[in-house]
């Protein structure tokens, strides 16, 4: 058989370590997983019960269209339904994408550190790449901008950056947006948008309406505390959307997905709580750091890069055997950080004593 030549080589994505995995490995009892940007209090209570009703007909096949969940994220938006488009996460949303607009003789530009998925499908399109670095941990709008061309058909603008944690303002970004050919299409990608607490994020929902070549791509993996039932969106000019939907696989979420969306949708309470010990857990973090003259970068979503001076690698392992689960930035395109997702009160307490006795411990190796 003959695959692809661009896919010969690729790796597919590893995710963290399961709990239950280290425990056995390792001989412990107790492992805070806080690794995988997952909401560590869960989805709202009336998701449990929408779950219920939804698992009653397994045989039925779902609602392709999404009617219910997307009208109300429609009014939940104040957008016209039809400009919804619906994804097994938003990582499908960006997949189709790919596949509609790529090809061998067009490219994309991206971020660099960002999100592995709009490299990853653009590659298996055969399109080039074109990535410009970070600055200071935020998307350089201005070099990403020269990266444009007559053949460019996508540029990815992860805001909030994964794994940065950091975001783009709105003056930036309505300035990038104007200066962007009507040709090129401007994926702003919000996975973390709940979180948010900064004064000048753009409200990119109310750019819509003038800028059709721009799209909004929004998640209940997050915050909301779905990312097993793998539901995801993309908001767009209706024209935009009408091309696209036809690359959507039939039936691509789930019943269960859909009624669990509307009913965490539906809980503004529970997710403003999230947000806001969201925030104090990033408090937490950064006077952890500032204590102990530890550089991070400020975030605005549910993790933290923190440089430790430490090999990622080697400081996720000395973690681990505390029985804590952190990413290593060595594999994110930051050596010597760990990323570290917001837990419980209690959890970010364990962690914080853990990494204080890591970093001690290896201070003492270096001396001994």
């Amino acid at each position: 058989m003959k695959f692809k030549s661009q896919i010969l080589g690729m790796t597919p994505y590893k995710p963290g370590k399961p709990i239950e995995e280290v425990k056995k490995e390792l001989g412990l009892k107790v492992v805070h997983k806080l690794a995988s940007n997952e909401n560590p209090y869960g989805a709202s209570p009336k998701v449990q019960e929408a779950i219920k009703q939804a698992a009653l007909h397994p045989e039925v096949y779902p609602d392709g269209y999404a009617a219910n969940i997307r009208e109300a994220v429609a009014e939940h938006l104040n957008v016209k339904q039809s400009q919804l488009l619906f994804g097994a996460g938003s990582d499908e949303v960006i997949l189709m994408l790919c596949r509609a607009l790529l090809t061998p003789d067009t490219n994309t530009v991206m971020a660099t550190p960002s999100f592995s998925q709009y490299k990853h499908n653009a590659v298996i399109e055969g399109a080039e790449i074109r990535e410009v670095p970070l600055k200071n941990g935020i998307h350089d709008l201005p070099a990403m901008l020269n990266q444009i061309n007559d053949k460019t058909r996508i540029v990815w603008v992860c805001n909030p950056n994964n794994p940065s944690g950091t975001y783009v303002g709105k003056e930036e970004f309505e300035d990038f947006l104007q200066q962007v050919p009507d040709h090129v299409l401007v994926v702003s990608d919000e996975a973390y948008i709940e979180y948010v607490t900064a004064k000048d994020f753009p409200n990119t929902l109310s750019y819509l309406d003038n800028f059709s070549n721009l799209m909004v791509l929004r998640t209940f993996s997050k915050a909301y505390g779905l990312a097993s039932m793998r539901i995801g969106y993309g908001v767009a000019a209706e024209d935009l959307m009408n091309k696209l939907d036809p690359v959507r696989p039939p039936f691509n979420t789930t019943t269960i997905a859909q009624h669990a969306a509307i009913a965490a949708l539906n809980d503004k309470a529970y997710i403003e709580d999230c947000r806001i010990k969201n925030r104090e857990a990033l408090d937490q973090f950064e006077a952890f750091c500032e204590d102990r003259k530890l550089s991070y970068l400020p975030s605005q979503t549910n993790f933290m890069l923190i440089h430790t001076g430490i090999s990622g690698d080697e400081m996720f392992t000395s973690l681990l055997k505390k029985g804590i689960i952190v990413r290593s930035g060595e594999a994110l395109g930051f050596p010597e950080w760990i990323r570290i997702t917001t837990g419980t009160s209690e959890q970010n307490k364990y962690f914080l004593q853990a990494l204080e006795e890591c970093l001690h411990e290896h201070k003492h190796s270096i001396k001994g």
